[in-house]
């Protein structure tokens, strides 16, 4: 059990999957070591919920309970009746500390709706600048919000096809709306605004404005006064915000293409939470287009966004890369990133195929290879398929299990 929790505190993919198998015992444990404390945001410290529908129990355990049991209640009063957690939250928002007003507002974005927007736009009048800030993040991922409109009309009168015109001042009622007036060190007050005014436009709102333009065209219309790279980050923030697809796949534009030609951003941390709104299909599909094409130095961060296990695309893409990288004469070391998720993300029926990749290289290796690469390479691609047989078997093992169990 604490092997669990320290690999769920490592890991936060993992933490779902690791505190359900852990259970109550796991929460026990917990409590009496703080580097384990994540595990209380996300259970009932170490009791049993009651039913959501039972309103009196819910509102007994809301009003005595411990914070990590409150938390757990508001997520599960969240799962069977969305528009009944802001009512519960309600009752007790003006007693609440800022910390916690701020956790439990952030557990409204599960199931985030229209219905959430009368207490979201009273939270943008909290005496927190944190709860006040993620209550526009939230309504800003509402198009059709209130605030989504007021945002536009802003946003509208400074970007059009007749150049980008930024705010000249940050009043009062941009600042209720979450827009951030002081900008960090070395960025322009204008600019910044300009970015957060953007970032929090509907994207429905920018075809009407630039003629019927699909998102592609958009961004292939030239930005004049050095405006593009502040205007694209925008829009990146704002697909990511608003879970758009057809935005996303207009800004990450071809993966065979040179990150730095892409048509908005080379930033691979931005590419990769763009790939979070496409489709897991589609996503693995981008991802082998870009490893070969630009093999795997840059491929990292974009493969942790794949689902496990990977396509067999994608699979192939990646093991084809490490043997192009072996032929090269690299040393394994420089990819053990992308070797230690090839072990835990790689369909284990890839591993027939990675045999032949097994064996140490001889006297003919490449010239100019380093001295000895094909031996290190060996050992890798031996440790690489001993993984997958092992996960293989246990999978196996597994649905014999159930099988007996059904």
């Amino acid at each position: 059990m604490p092997a669990l929790l320290d690999a769920a505190r490592a890991r936060t993919d993992l933490r779902p999957q690791a505190l359900a198998l852990a259970g109550a015992r796991g929460l026990w444990l917990a409590r009496l070591n703080p580097e384990w404390r994540f595990a209380l945001r996300s259970g009932a410290g170490g009791g049993e919920l009651p039913d959501p529908a039972d309103t009196e129990a819910v509102e007994r355990l809301w009003q005595e309970g411990l914070f990590a049991e409150r938390v757990a209640l508001l997520g599960a009063v969240r799962a069977h009746d969305p528009a009944a957690a802001p009512r519960l939250l309600a009752t007790t928002w003006a007693s609440e500390r800022a910390e916690d007003r701020l956790m439990f507002l952030d557990s409204l974005r599960a199931g985030l709706s229209l219905g959430d927007e009368p207490f979201l736009e009273n939270a943008l009048a909290d005496r927190s600048r944190n709860v006040r800030a993620t209550a526009a993040e939230l309504l800003s991922a509402l198009p059709e919000s209130a605030l989504a409109g007021r945002m536009a009309g802003r946003a509208l009168a400074c970007v059009g096809p007749d150049g980008v015109h930024p705010p000249t001042e940050c009043d009062t009622d941009m600042q209720r709306d979450g827009v951030v007036k002081r900008p960090p060190a070395g960025r322009g007050e204008r600019a910044w605004w300009l970015g957060q005014l953007v970032e929090a436009a509907p994207l429905a709102c920018w075809r009407e404005r630039f003629g019927g333009l699909d998102p592609a065209a958009i961004l292939a219309l030239p930005v004049a006064e050095g405006w593009a790279e502040e205007l694209h980050a925008a829009w990146c923030r704002a697909a990511v915000r608003q879970r758009d697809p057809l935005w996303s796949r207009a800004l990450l534009g071809s993966a065979a293409d040179p990150p730095a030609a892409g048509p908005a951003t080379a930033s691979l941390a931005e590419r990769a939470k763009l790939l979070e709104t496409l489709a897991e299909e589609e996503r693995a599909a981008w991802v082998a287009e870009f490893v070969r094409a630009h093999g795997l130095s840059e491929a990292f961060q974009l493969l942790a966004m794949c689902a496990v296990p990977w396509s067999g695309p994608l699979g192939r893409a990646v093991v084809d890369a490490l043997d192009t990288a072996r032929e090269a004469g690299s040393y394994p070391w420089s990819f053990s990133g992308v070797m230690g998720l090839a072990e835990r993300c790689l369909d284990p029926a890839e591993a027939a195929r990675l045999e032949s990749l097994t064996a140490a290289a001889g006297p003919d290796e490449e010239p100019g290879s380093s001295p000895g690469t094909g031996a290190y390479w060996s050992e890798a691609f031996q440790r690489l398929v001993a993984t997958l047989r092992i996960r293989a078997s246990m999978l196996a093992e597994l649905l014999t299990a159930r099988a007996s169990w059904a």
